[in-house]
């Protein structure tokens, strides 16, 4: 089932689904006072769709929403988000928020690419922003939609420096990952992890194995839902003696954490998208590090230039150098992991920055 949710400008996530209109219905937005100083309200209208994860997925669906709600707040808009729950919902979605009379359309994820490209082909008259694929962008400016821009992120750099610090903290001298489908925007972090532990293995003379990918296949649930195939695969991985486990791919780490919950030993967790500590803490005291994507700052940027007029389909591709990946802190887990470890991963962040350590992606290629 697909529900489109309009958000006021100034309400937060908790508002999300205040005011709730039926999907293909052709409502049309409400009219609104939201001009500012009195002056005529502006006609932009900034709209959103998540893929079947939801807004409220604590990853990359609710930051990206944080960051459209954030424009649309300075824009003095409102923002028209669209939840899919299946596949199936995305091109229905796309079209009904055209129909609604969107200027642009945020769309979160490589799930929606296909369907984004055929609405931007169809709607040349309307902008995209696409979160985390490239939309058939192959980088030498040819493009199948010139209306989209695409937000991506080497996130293999930031996973590099969770691996090592995966690593360095692992007594069992094995850590794991999983994934929910083997993408490039899934396996790039995986990638990086596999590439930060076999760093430290080079540096630090150790032999931590990783579990879950070969740096090209690997285990993956097959969706990106919270259910019992994504805790067996989990305990797969808890059974061979992991005492890190990074899973890839938004609500399946709440699977995850079950699966550590009732392993009766500790076991870390290393997030992904967004600080689990901060967005979701019921899981916090599992918390090694996450690995960061500055998707708010990314969408809320691209939805304000739209908005101003100023929207422009160059790619973003977030970095270390730019602050567009990194990880998050320790938090609870600073007095658990080597003194010195966040003194090594500042230089090996400076010396990835500067060229001098080599972390490969599908963006980096």
């Amino acid at each position: 089932m697909k529900v489109t949710t309009r958000k006021a400008a100034l309400g937060g996530l908790a508002m999300l689904g205040a005011a709730v209109l039926l999907a293909g219905c052709g409502t049309a937005p409400e009219e609104s006072d939201n001009g500012t100083d009195g002056g005529e309200a502006s006609d932009f209208i900034p709209c959103m769709v998540s893929d079947s994860g939801g807004f409220d997925d604590k990853s990359f669906n609710q930051s990206g929403f944080e960051g459209a709600t954030a424009a649309a707040d300075e824009l003095g808009v409102e923002l028209i988000a669209v939840q899919s729950d299946a596949e199936t919902d995305y091109a229905p979605n796309l079209t009904n928020l055209v129909d609604q009379g969107c200027n642009v359309i945020v769309t979160v994820g490589f799930a929606l690419s296909a369907a984004t490209v055929e609405s931007a082909l169809a709607n040349p008259d309307v902008e995209y922003v696409i979160i985390d694929d490239a939309a058939d962008n192959d980088f030498d400016g040819e493009v199948d939609a010139p209306n989209i821009k695409p937000i991506l992120f080497d996130t293999a750099q930031a996973a590099f420096l969770a691996g090592y610090a995966a690593a360095a903290y692992s007594t069992t001298g094995v850590v794991g990952t999983f994934g929910g489908m083997n993408f490039p925007t899934v396996s790039i972090f995986m990638d990086g992890f596999k590439q930060g532990v076999d760093y430290h293995n080079q540096e630090k003379g150790t032999n931590v194995q990783v579990l879950g990918w070969d740096g090209t296949d690997g285990l993956f649930t097959g969706g990106f839902e919270a259910n019992d195939t994504a805790r067996q695969v989990a305990q797969s991985l808890i059974d061979q003696n992991v005492d890190v486990l990074l899973p890839v791919g938004g609500p399946i780490y709440q699977s995850a954490a079950a699966a550590i919950r009732e392993a009766g030993r500790e076991i870390a967790m290393v997030g992904v998208d967004a600080d689990f500590t901060e967005t979701d803490p019921s899981v916090a005291d599992l918390m090694l590090t996450s690995i960061l994507k500055g998707i708010a700052v990314g969408t809320e940027e691209a939805v304000l230039s739209a908005g101003e007029g100023n929207f422009d389909t160059t790619p973003f591709i977030g970095t270390l150098e730019n602050d567009g990946v990194g990880i998050a802190p320790f938090h609870e887990f600073e007095s658990k992991v080597p003194a010195e470890l966040q003194g090594e991963l500042d230089a090996l962040k400076e010396a990835i920055i500067a060229g001098d350590v080599e972390v490969t992606s599908y963006l980096s290629e």
